[in-house]
C-alpha cells in the first residue's frame, strides 16, 4: 500500500449485510471475515444482519443503513450471482447517487487469477448513496477475501496514496472523521 506519510488512519463506521437463502450466523464465513478484517485494521462494525434472498427486504436494509448517519460503509456478500434468486446489484443499484464502476471490473480483473473467466458472471459492483460507500460481493469467502485484499483495506484507509474513499464518506459526530 501506498501510504501518504504525515496522514492518520481514519477509523471508518461499517455495516455487513449476508444475503443468503442457506446461511446461519454459525456458517457465515463470508460476512465473519468482512466483519473480522474491518475490526482488526481498527474499523468499528456498528451493524451486522443476515437475510434471505428478497430483493425488497435487501433494499429495505441497505436503504436503512444509507439514511443512518451512523453508517459510512455498506459491504454486502451474497446475491450477485446468476441465479434465479440472486438480487443484490437489482436491489442496491437503484439506491445509488453514483455507481463506481472500476469497483466491478477491478473486481473480476482480480478474481480471474482464481477463478479463471468463470469471474464474468460475477455481478459485483459497488457506489455511493448519501455518503455512504455501498460495496455488493459475491457469496464466496474466497471472493470476499480478494476484495478486502485486493480493493478494500486500501480504499478504506485514509493513507492510502494517490485517493480512497474515505474523504468522500459522511462525516460522523460532532468532528467528522474525513481524512
Amino acid at each position: 500500500m501506498r501510504v501518504q506519510p504525515d496522514a492518520v488512519f481514519v477509523p471508518l463506521n461499517i455495516a455487513v449485510l449476508t444475503v443468503s437463502d442457506t446461511r446461519t450466523y454459525d456458517n457465515d464465513t463470508s460476512g465473519e471475515l468482512l466483519a473480522s478484517r474491518s475490526l482488526e485494521v481498527g474499523h468499528r462494525l456498528v451493524a451486522r444482519a443476515l437475510l434471505k434472498d428478497d430483493l425488497y427486504k435487501i433494499r429495505a436494509q441497505v436503504a436503512t443503513w444509507i439514511a443512518d448517519d451512523q453508517v459510512q460503509v455498506v459491504l454486502i456478500t451474497g446475491g450477485t450471482g446468476f441465479t434465479g434468486r440472486d438480487s443484490t446489484p437489482e436491489a442496491v443499484e437503484c439506491l445509488l447517487d453514483r455507481r463506481i464502476d472500476g469497483f466491478g471490473e477491478l473486481f473480476r480483473a482480480l478474481s480471474i487469477l482464481d477463478i479463471g473467466s468463470s469471474t464474468v458472471q460475477s455481478r459485483a459492483l459497488a457506489g455511493m448513496a448519501n455518503g455512504t460507500l455501498v460495496c455488493c460481493l459475491p457469496g464466496s469467502t474466497g471472493a470476499c477475501r480478494t476484495a478486502w485484499e485486493g480493493i478494500l483495506a486500501e480504499q478504506l484507509d485514509a493513507r492510502h496514496r494517490p485517493c480512497n474513499f474515505v474523504k468522500h464518506l459522511k462525516p460522523i459526530g460532532a468532528c467528522g472523521s474525513r481524512g
